[in-house]
């Protein structure tokens, strides 16, 4: 659970994990190649307007999908999730999830130097 965005990011309940993800595991099994890549939002307008789900929640099931081995090669970029077809898409989405843990640590960074500025110990 990530501080602050509890809602969005505790466990995959009973509900979500016995219904969405059944369904989202389906959709996204047809999904081979970056040709075929499926938006956060397409998968939640075309297939799961009957189910109780927001965005961020699918987000945290695609990232338990993808953290516990349901769909092995499930990448994601830009123009949305699809599954690998080479090698060449793992190395890309790895050097992608590389510059994102940089510019992530380079926030850090700043907020704790501004912080120590405004608000010195």
């Amino acid at each position: 659970m990530i501080k602050n965005f509890e809602q969005d990011t505790c466990t995959l309940s009973d509900y979500e994990k016995g219904k969405i993800l059944p369904a989202v595991v389906e959709v996204l099994q047809g999904c081979i190649g970056k040709q075929k890549a499926i938006t956060n939002k397409k998968i939640i307008h075309l297939y799961l307007n009957d189910y109780a789900i927001n965005p961020a929640r699918l987000r945290k099931i695609l990232h338990y999908i993808r953290t516990k081995h349901l769909i092995r090669g499930l990448m994601a970029t830009g123009r949305g999730y699809f599954i690998a077809e080479s090698r060449q898409d793992f190395e890309d989405y790895i050097k992608s999830l590389d510059g994102r843990i940089s510019s992530i640590k380079d926030l850090q960074q700043s907020i704790k130097g501004q912080m120590d500025e405004m608000f010195p110990k």
